[in-house]
């Protein structure tokens, strides 16, 4: 059954004049980072968040850049630096030479660092900062390191700050209940992302480690695969294609990358 699976995504891709990939966070277990799936999930992840209590979606808020900075930037600082030393897994490459097109939730910057050119950051970039308050719209690239603590995943020293204002600065990712996030720079990846998707006649959706808790990658795979239903959907705990015509294959990133390409070469 798996083989057919197979077989028949392979045959999509072969068939397709272009291809989009829409990757959630389960693209970068392979690489080796972290799987934040539930609360248990994260705190093995970030032992010192469970001693406190907090869960994901309480550290990642904005809140927290106004009452305690130091907490904020630990977090951030930490997921700064271990995507900065992440080596992205085979499967990127892959995708890379299919000519792909990405959307992602992820903030990680990983498909960049593999080569590609055209990612839409539906929820921005860590690479990126801004202003706290925001004091402009003005994004510029992150070029600071910031130390933490582990025992406490504390920031240490001196904080990142807005050039313009000299307040405090902060990563430009669309966290939870964001009301200050700076929006423009992804939104023009989207613009530009929609545009080429409109263009394309026979276009295969590759979706990648997309859950349903958050389904923003789910939907915009769903909606861009509408009308050809070339949907592959790679997911090791979710791979039901529920709507139209798709394949479903319950597998790794890697693992099912390196089969696709094995099938297609």
């Amino acid at each position: 059954m798996i083989d057919e699976a197979y077989d028949r995504a392979a045959e999509l891709i072969a068939g397709a004049d272009a291809v989009l990939v829409c990757a959630g966070a389960g693209m970068g277990v392979d690489s080796g980072l972290p799987d934040f799936r539930g609360t248990e999930g994260f705190w093995r992840a970030y032992p010192p968040y469970e001693r406190l209590g907090l869960k994901f979606e309480e550290i990642a808020d904005p809140v927290h850049f106004a009452d305690d900075p130091a907490l904020a930037w630990g977090f951030y600082g930490h997921r700064l630096h271990l995507y900065r030393a992440t080596v992205p897994h085979e499967g990127f490459e892959i995708l890379r030479g299919w000519g792909a097109r990405v959307f992602t939730s992820n903030v990680d910057g990983q498909f960049q660092k593999a080569g590609f050119t055209d990612v839409a950051e539906v929820h921005g970039s860590i690479h990126h900062v801004q202003c706290v308050e925001p004091c402009t719209d003005e994004i510029w690239e992150c070029s600071f390191d910031v130390t933490v603590d582990r025992e406490s995943m504390r920031a240490v020293g001196e904080l990142p700050s807005c050039p313009n204002c000299g307040g405090l600065a902060r990563p430009n990712i669309l966290m939870f209940g964001d009301w200050g996030w700076v929006p423009h720079r992804s939104q023009a990846q989207l613009d530009a992302l929609t545009e080429w998707r409109r263009a394309q006649q026979r276009l295969v959706v590759i979706e990648i480690g997309a859950g349903t808790a958050v389904p923003t990658v789910r939907r915009q795979a769903e909606l861009a695969s509408a009308a050809s239903g070339s949907l592959i959907r790679i997911n090791t705990r979710e791979p039901e294609v529920r709507h139209g015509r798709g394949v479903s294959l319950p597998a790794g990133a890697a693992e099912a990358l390196r089969t696709l390409a094995r099938r297609t070469a």
